[in-house]
């Protein structure tokens, strides 16, 4: 848009702080707040914040410099580093009893939008306590301040007696063993897991002369090798080529079985204990520190906005900011600024897409040749076979011949071999099996020749249709 400025962030992997003043304090006591504003992520966020903050108005605001320490009403925006993308919602709430801060964190926050237009960010939150946020003016998520925050706004009412503790007396184990169950006489613990099979045999083929491995008949004592210095040479061993054909070599015993008798080591079946009494629990106590603010949504009067961020990407842009308590204002100018701009921005993103060289794709499954891509092109010419046989099959088979062939010779190579298993089996097949071969082959020479035929005739047929097109298109 012409004319339209904003404030950047230039430089990367830097802390940046700025801030303005209102020229009067927001006060949305028992009213709607909106707080709307346009990132604009030109490079990307791939490690930072773009969120802005709403400062409390108090003395130290008009005394201090914003930094990350300026104390804060609402921290709202995207935030992106690693796993972590979504977009915040930090409200700074004040303990009614203690006077003290304490930050409260929306649950289930939604994903923040990193791309390189611009992105408009939406928070409303109502008197009767519900907020909602929109992305581009669409809404993702919806809540109430009372539900969806942790730490909640209100603490509970009762809390566990940190003076309480579990009594010496107090049963918590649900089963026990069964003390009246005994060990049944004929289980005997010692008797091992595996046993030798006495029923076992040696194999007939087994070489029990033949050792496993053997020297290596192909391996040779290196030129530079000294006995004196390295000893004498061994050669290295190889497995006993013999032992590969037979059951086994070297000497033989009979192998190990599970043991039936097997039973381990005994222990009591475990039921029900009569003394349990349940999970302990400390008692509840009323809580000292509770307190209920039914209206959470009264935030603190503020009175400037900041940005205190830290970021590794450049240029991150912020515009068009809207504080106030109209969602129609805001949605207005909205309508005026962000839907002026982010169609005319994503149709420029679009075209920084390199896109693909339109001369070089094929058209149709005609322009198609067999040697640029196989898979391709018989996926293609199937396609086009299939969806033309469903309607006309001559026609199919006249303007897709390369499909027909190929099927044909298919269903030819098929007949052969089963021709040949019939003629392999000789004079051992029952008639009605050579009468069905014969039967076979003679279909399969007269498909042939109809595919044949089909073929030709496909391929003038579709010699002229190329001629009649390009007549059509000359003329």
């Amino acid at each position: 848009m012409e004319g339209d400025k904003g404030l950047v962030v230039k430089n990367a992997a830097a802390h940046h702080a700025i801030s303005a003043k209102f020229p009067k304090k927001i006060d949305n006591k028992d009213k709607t707040l909106v707080v709307q504003y346009e990132v604009k992520l030109q490079n990307g966020l791939e490690c930072g914040g773009a969120y802005l903050k709403l400062l409390r108005d108090n003395k130290a605001l008009h005394q201090e410099e914003f930094s990350n320490a300026s104390p804060y009403v609402i921290m709202f925006g995207p935030d992106k580093c690693g796993t972590t993308n979504k977009v915040h919602l930090i409200i700074n709430h004040k303990n009614p009893k203690t006077g003290e801060y304490e930050e409260k964190h929306m649950n289930t926050a939604p994903a923040a939008r990193i791309l390189k237009t611009t992105e408009l960010y939406t928070l409303v939150i109502h008197p009767n306590n519900t907020f909602i946020i929109k992305l581009d003016g669409e809404q993702v998520k919806e809540g109430n301040l009372l539900e969806d925050f942790t730490p909640a706004f209100n603490p509970p009412k009762e809390i566990d007696d940190p003076n309480d503790s579990k009594p010496d007396t107090w049963v918590d184990e649900a089963r026990i063993p069964d003390p009246e169950a005994k060990k049944p006489e004929d289980w005997d613990e010692d008797a091992p897991f595996e046993i030798v099979d006495e029923e076992a045999t040696k194999p007939e083929d087994w070489l029990e002369d033949e050792p496993l491995s053997i020297p290596d008949p192909e391996a040779e004592k290196p030129e530079d090798w000294d006995d004196e210095e390295d000893g004498d040479w061994i050669a290295p061993t190889v497995p006993n080529p013999k032992c590969e054909e037979v059951s086994g070599c070297g000497p033989w015993e009979k192998p190990m079985i599970k043991n039936p008798a097997y039973k381990g080591k005994w222990t009591a079946p475990y039921i029900d204990n009569p003394d349990y009494k349940g999970v302990w629990a400390p008692r509840k106590i009323k809580n000292p520190d509770y307190y209920e603010d039914k209206t959470p949504a009264n935030l603190e009067p503020m009175g400037a906005i900041g940005f205190e961020i830290w970021t590794m990407q450049s240029d991150i842009l912020f515009d068009n900011i809207y504080i106030g308590h109209s969602v129609e204002d805001a949605e207005k100018f909205a309508d005026e600024t962000f839907k002026e701009k982010h169609p005319i921005e994503q149709l420029v993103e679009i075209e920084s897409i390199p896109k693909t060289d339109e001369s070089k794709k094929a058209k149709s499954p005609s322009d198609l040749v067999f040697t640029e891509d196989p898979v391709l092109y018989i996926k293609e010419k199937l396609d086009l076979f299939f969806t033309i046989a469903q309607t006309d099959p001559i026609q199919a088979i006249k303007f897709v011949p390369e499909a027909a062939a190929g099927m044909g010779a298919v269903f030819v190579t098929l007949i052969a071999i089963i021709v040949g298993i019939v003629s392999m089996s000789g004079s051992s097949a029952p008639p009605q099996v050579k009468k069905a071969a014969e039967k076979a082959k003679e279909s399969a020479v007269d498909a042939k020749d109809k595919v044949a035929e089909a073929v030709a005739s496909g391929t003038d047929a579709a010699k002229a249709e190329i001629n009649k097109r390009t007549t059509r298109s000359s003329s």
